[in-house]
């Protein structure tokens, strides 16, 4: 009798993230400042505005369309975008929603968004020429909006939102497998904790030395990072306060600032067979 050995639909990959911007709302240079690092020449001291790419299996997942999207995505050479997820809708993370619309050409495809339900009530608002049915037919961005209410499905992997506090306001970090992504917080819930452990790569917040209101600043994000215990922390969002060179070198090891261009890559498992199915809530799958 003919034995038939069962095929697993699961395979190995690499999750590669790309820190498309490192800085914070103002970008690096500053607008109208000399400072030192405004003029400085080490190309990690100039930093577009805080965004990044997660890759695999010939997927890319965008967290935030930062003002400076155009930009970077010509920089890093981006030819399509499987899906945009939001962390909150401050302008420096959603402002260059508009160029998404050149993926769109590329793939003939709406794009699906994903974040919190205030998240995309916000953005729907702010861009309401791209949601609103009425809006006359033209060149607009076709986006597909997702609420976001726990782990959903990506092209066969997995992503966790990660309840954070940006001063009082409630925002989303992410986790795909070993690396979790947290810009823009203050604060991270107990809740959230348990969510974080065993990563290999941490993205965090750490906006400059001086305290702030609604960003971890370095010495608070260092203690997080302790807590957390990733492997390897880059730390994002950063101002024209943080001189790369001068500053990184006072770090703990295994943490480091991140830079515009940086990429890191992970060892993943991808489920074969969800990889070509359309994006899907972990309640709908």
């Amino acid at each position: 009798m003919t034995q038939h050995r069962k095929t697993s639909n699961m395979a190995s990959t690499s999750l590669n993230i790309t820190i498309l911007g490192s800085g914070t709302s103002t970008g690096i240079p500053v607008v109208g400042c000399d400072c030192p690092v405004c003029c400085s020449s080490d190309p990690r001291n100039q930093r577009t505005r805080c965004s990044a790419l997660f890759s695999f299996s010939d997927h890319n997942v965008l967290i935030d369309t930062s003002t400076d999207l155009r930009q970077q995505a010509l920089r890093e050479k981006i030819r399509h975008v499987d899906a945009v997820l939001y962390t909150h809708c401050h302008a420096d993370h959603v402002h260059g929603i508009d160029d998404l619309r050149g993926f769109n050409l590329s793939s003939r495809n709406a794009i699906p968004i994903y974040g919190a339900r205030e998240t995309l009530r916000r953005i729907s608002l702010l861009f309401d020429y791209i949601f609103d049915d009425e809006t006359p037919s033209g060149y607009i961005p076709r986006l597909d909006p997702r609420e976001v209410t726990g782990s959903f499905q990506l092209c066969g992997l997995t992503f966790e939102p990660i309840p954070l506090l940006h001063g009082e306001l409630e925002v989303f970090g992410y986790r795909c497998g070993p690396a979790a992504y947290l810009t823009d917080c203050s604060s991270i819930p107990e809740s959230s904790m348990p969510l974080l452990r065993n990563l290999q790569l941490l993205v965090l917040d750490g906006l400059r030395f001086k305290a702030h209101p609604t960003h971890f600043n370095i010495p608070e994000a260092l203690e997080v990072a302790a807590r957390i215990g990733a492997e390897r922390t880059l730390l994002t969002h950063l101002s024209h306060e943080v001189n790369h060179s001068h500053d990184e070198k006072n770090l703990p090891a295994g943490i480091e600032f991140a830079y515009d261009g940086q990429r890191v890559t992970l060892p993943m498992v991808v489920n074969r067979s969800d990889e070509r199915q359309p994006a899907l809530r972990s309640d709908q799958s």
